[in-house]
């Protein structure tokens, strides 16, 4: 299909209204979920059948959930923190997996997208900046959509390192805050489980994530 064919699909419809806008990142999130769920010969997940392991937060992540059918809270959605665009999709009832990674080079950056991205961060972007902002999101939403998948990214075979399936576990209160928790996910501090949370407040802020485009 057309990059055209493609906005125009209920599909791609449902990521836009779950994303909130239509731009270059969804549509490589959509291309990436299309060829997952394509190369294990699946549809989208009704439960936690499939598994997918993002390596971005980016906006792609979004298409990639509606896809896909694999969400956090699910439990068949794995962030991993590598500001990659790479993709893993597996198959729990045939043990198979492929690892989708964009390849080198595979889309231009677009400079004056980024400046502008600045200006819409600060606050600082004009009427007619925006305009331009959202010409150039349709440009490379059209350019990525019109990109065969196998030019975007390197797909290779997975076998190992599938995710368990959900878990449910007790809550204990954090000896800090008194909040219920995850019990495995209170860390010990001087005798006491302590939240996450609450040791988060003892480190520095992190900053806001990056887009990629």
């Amino acid at each position: 299909m057309s990059a055209q064919q493609i906005m125009q699909s209920d599909e791609f419809k449902r990521c836009e209204a779950f994303h909130g806008h239509v731009c270059g990142g969804l549509a490589i999130g959509y291309v990436a979920a299309r060829a997952g769920l394509d190369w294990l010969r699946e549809k989208r997940a009704l439960d936690e059948e499939l598994v997918a392991i993002v390596e971005t937060d980016a906006c792609c992540v979004d298409a990639i959930q509606v896809v896909t059918g694999c969400t956090f809270g699910k439990g068949n959605l794995i962030y991993r923190d590598y500001g990659k665009m790479g993709f893993t999709f597996f198959n729990r009832r045939t043990g198979q997996g492929v690892r989708l990674a964009m390849k080198p080079g595979a889309m231009r950056v677009n400079e004056r997208q980024i400046e502008l991205f600045g200006k819409a961060r600060d606050g600082s972007i004009t009427e007619v900046e925006q305009a331009e902002l959202e010409t150039l999101g349709m440009q490379r939403t059209v350019e990525v959509l019109d990109t065969r998948a196998a030019d975007l990214f390197s797909m290779t075979p997975v076998a190992v390192g599938m995710p368990d399936t959900a878990r449910v576990e007790p809550s204990a209160p954090c000896a800090r805050c008194g909040e219920p928790t995850m019990v495995s996910k209170l860390a010990p501090v001087d005798g006491q489980a302590i939240c996450r949370g609450c040791l988060a407040e003892d480190r520095p802020a992190a900053g806001n994530k990056h887009f990629q485009v």
